[in-house]
């Protein structure tokens, strides 16, 4: 196998090259078709129960979480001059095109009685431009009498109001989101400086349209960043200009495969699938370092450029196809989740790390063929340099101290087992913002000021038609709402029952002591001024009842808890629910956007340890294929779970809990560390035929030759993954230090525990089996006849 290919790569080297150019051209023009995704994806399957329920909640009441939240902390907004100027940008703020809908103190709806037509009239308190001081404070004193919108839309304990902006639902979910957030941005920024005044944004519109915002920008940032960095270090290994050119050029080529492959497959760049073209960028580096790292080696052996090149793709391209595969592996294990976003990120990230293989391992030896032979300063890294040494020292302890490397193995492992048990599994639904950043802090301050804004909904089916208009339903509504009053997580609640309670209060007149729930006589000359419920026409009343008056529901706001709270809650009040609205004659279900998150964090984490476990069974079935006796592989992965017991031991002792966002570093981690294992081995196996099964001669040759490779290509996966360290996103940042900490602890583990058990459980893990594959697709001793390669006389010429 590896014969012909070595002859079809490097005989028809310009056909390839152009077939290659061809397809990342066609593949180029779907790139640049690819989209941001701007919709909020759920953890959950389409199955999922409360899905179900959660969608279709949306169907009869509209989307939650539309509205946009500006606060206003000034203790005079009040005064004529800044009321104005709180007018004028609420008008503004109307003409914005994607806004439906404005509420403010300068636009605050009344309800008032049509005594003449027997109906409630909701009508603006503001009619008109206020002229005078007077005006506005009979304004101030008619909205301080409505108890419906106190801790709504303003706080008369510590002045703060809100501007709360509902917006078109299309648009949030495209990128005229962005325009539409900016815009509105923009105007409430000019009110803030000109008139001093301090404002604070918030609400899941806003939250989410900054969030992706940032993700574009990181995107193209790190990429940029990974470039350089791997560049450098290339330039530091190499020291060749072209040993950085042509595996930056083969860079390049398969980040444009990935977002071809995005757009082929109708997938949009989302958090997740963002991430991974400055991964790629490691992987394909990390490819290029072992192919050019033997053919110097091969080189400098030997002094022929085409048998070094052919050796190239027979003896490092079977090792990197099973590493490769074992990293793919890790990433496709995603797919079982059933969660969209992972789903997506297993497919392109597996398809394209195969694709990244195949492109340097043709590309590598295309390129190089048509160079000149590498100069002696190409490759005197391998001789007494410093990696060198250090190499010669790791020989020197595997040989001389294995007692103490495997006693500093078991200490770590108690350590590691003290620091899981303190792990806690938790997510908040905005959970990888930074502290420190405004909107963070402007979460903070409307959770301070107003409980908080994550939608949080209780959907109640009376099971009969016209059910919400007893009474005693009513009354059952008004009873849970004190139950949620008691809980300070939670904001004032809206549902029916407000509504009527403001519809009494408008009843008498507004007569602010008139605002409660009316008794049987009240309520039926109430009913007569409500408007009917039209299917089409927004109103107060529609906002919580359906057309048929089967369906209502109770909304409030949540502050951005953990999951663990967010359950808390959810137990604690499934049973008082249940006490209130007998489960014979409603159905009450908790949803909303906070439900929904909470449900979706346990099933993901769930379903991501279980894709762990399939990472971990299909890496031991590949490298079955490779080295067959299963105690050489149990003795491989071994220095391969250690790094990720101590990630998880480091996650326990500094706090970092398990959510999504952290929990999906054990499956990459699993597939990239193998890399190491995998590469030692192979070459072990090579070693134990060419030393005739001498065992401690094998693990020393094998180590020297492949310790160069280990630690460059760990240096570069350390560095590749360390740049997410500067990611302004919490999550990424975990799985910036977490992966680069697992990389290194695993390269110290295979240079050190990896080779020291295979030299202490000697013959009884070197069997036969290890020698002979089950598979047989390494053609490891053949090497292919240069007679045969018509591209040995055009090289020649080309270097002479």
């Amino acid at each position: 196998m590896w014969i012909y290919l070595v002859r079809h790569i490097l005989r028809y080297r310009l056909v390839n090259l152009i077939a290659i150019a061809l397809l990342t051209l066609i593949i180029g023009i779907y790139a640049l078709r690819v989209e941001m995704s701007y919709e909020f994806a759920s953890l959950l399957p389409a199955s999922d129960s409360t899905r179900i329920a959660y969608n279709e909640f949306k169907e009869r009441f509209g989307k939650d979480g539309s509205v946009l939240f500006i606060a206003i902390d000034d203790d005079e907004i009040f005064k004529i001059d800044k009321f104005n100027g709180l007018y004028d940008l609420t008008e503004e703020l109307k003409k914005i095109d994607g806004v439906e809908e404005v509420l403010s103190l300068a636009r605050i709806y009344n309800l008032t009685k049509n005594k003449s037509l027997k109906k409630f009239d909701f009508e603006p308190v503001t009619k008109a431009r206020p002229v005078s001081q007077h005006e506005v404070d009979s304004i101030k004193s008619i909205i301080y009498s409505l108890p419906f919108y106190e801790g709504l839309l303003f706080n008369s304990k510590t002045n703060v109001s809100l501007i709360a902006l509902t917006l078109e639902e299309k648009k949030l979910n495209t990128k005229k989101r962005i325009v539409l957030v900016n815009d509105i941005r923009l105007k409430v920024d000019e009110f803030s400086q000109q008139y001093n005044i301090d404002v604070h944004y918030s609400g899941l519109p806003y939250i989410r349209t900054v969030t992706s915002k940032k993700l574009e920008d990181e995107l193209t940032f790190f990429m940029i960043l990974a470039l350089i960095i791997t560049s450098i270090i290339l330039l530091i290994f190499f020291r060749s200009f072209k040993a950085v050119f042509f595996p930056m050029l083969i860079v390049l080529i398969c980040i444009t495969w990935v977002f071809g492959t995005m757009s082929l497959l109708g997938y949009k760049v989302t958090m997740l699938t963002g991430i991974f073209p400055p991964l790629l960028i490691v992987i394909v580096v990390e490819n290029c370092i072992f192919l050019l790292n033997k053919y110097y080696n091969e080189y400098k052996s030997h002094g022929n450029k085409i048998k070094s090149l052919s050796r190239v793709v027979q003896r490092i391209g079977n090792a990197n196809l099973l590493t490769n595969a074992t990293t793919a592996a890790g990433f496709a294990a995603f797919t079982i989740t059933g969660n969209k976003l992972l789903v997506e990120f297993g497919v392109i990230a597996s398809i394209n790390i195969m694709v990244a293989y195949i492109f340097s391992l043709f590309l590598v030896p295309i390129f190089f063929s048509y160079l000149p032979p590498p100069k002696k300063r190409h490759f005197s890294h391998l001789d007494k340099s410093t990696v060198s040494k250090l190499i010669e020292r790791v020989v020197k302890v595997v040989l001389t101290k294995r007692n103490p490397i495997y006693i500093t193995t078991v200490a770590l492992l108690l350590i590691a087992i003290f620091g899981m048990i303190r792990l806690k599994t938790t997510g908040k639904i905005v959970d990888d913002i930074p502290q420190k950043d405004k909107m963070y802090k402007d979460l903070v301050f409307m959770e301070e000021h107003f409980k908080g804004v994550m939608p949080f909904e209780i959907s109640i089916d009376t099971r009969k038609r016209k059910g919400v208009q007893k009474l005693s339903t009513i009354k059952k509504i008004n009873e849970l709402e004190q139950v949620l009053a008691t809980y300070p997580e939670l904001s004032k609640s809206l549902s029916v029952a407000e509504v009527l309670k403001f519809s009494k209060q408008a009843f008498y007149n507004g007569d602010e002591s008139m605002y409660g729930l009316p008794n049987n006589q009240e309520k039926n000359f109430i009913l007569k001024y409500i408007p009917k419920v039209e299917k089409n026409k927004k109103s107060i009343i529609n906002s919580f009842i359906d057309t048929t008056m089967r369906y209502t529901r109770i909304s409030t706001q949540m502050a951005n808890l953990g999951t663990n709270d967010i359950q808390r809650i959810n137990d604690e009040l499934i049973p008082k629910i249940d006490s209130i609205f007998p489960k014979e004659k409603f159905d009450v279900e908790i949803t909303g956007t906070s439900v929904v998150f909470l449900k979706g964090t346990n099933y993901l984490v769930k379903n991501l340890f279980t894709s762990l476990l399939l990472a971990l069974v299909i890496i031991t079935i590949l490298m079955a294929l490779l080295f067959t006796s299963m105690r050489m592989i149990f003795i491989s992965l071994v220095p391969n779970i250690i790094p990720l017991l101590m990630t998880a031991a480091m996650m326990g002792y500094l706090g970092i809990p398990i959510k999504p966002s952290t929990v999906l570093i054990f499956s990459i981690a699993l597939g990239i560390s193998v890399d190491n294992a995998i590469h030692f081995l192979s070459r072990y196996r090579l070693q134990l035929k060419i030393n005739n099964w001498r065992i401690k001669d094998s693990v020393i040759e094998a180590l020297s030759e492949t310790g160069f490779s280990m630690i460059y290509s760990s240096v570069v996966l350390f560095f590749g993954f360390g740049i997410f360290i500067l990611s302004s996103f919490g999550g990424t940042e975990s799985l910036g230090y977490l992966i680069a900490f697992t990389l290194i602890v695993a390269l110290l583990s295979n240079l050190f525990l990896l080779p020291s058990l295979i030299l202490t459980l000697d013959k009884r893990i070197t069997t036969k089996t290890f020698k002979e594959p089950l598979l047989e697709i390494f053609d490891e001793e053949e090497d292919i006849e240069l007679d045969n390669l018509e591209i040995e006389q055009i090289d020649t010429r080309g270097s002479a």
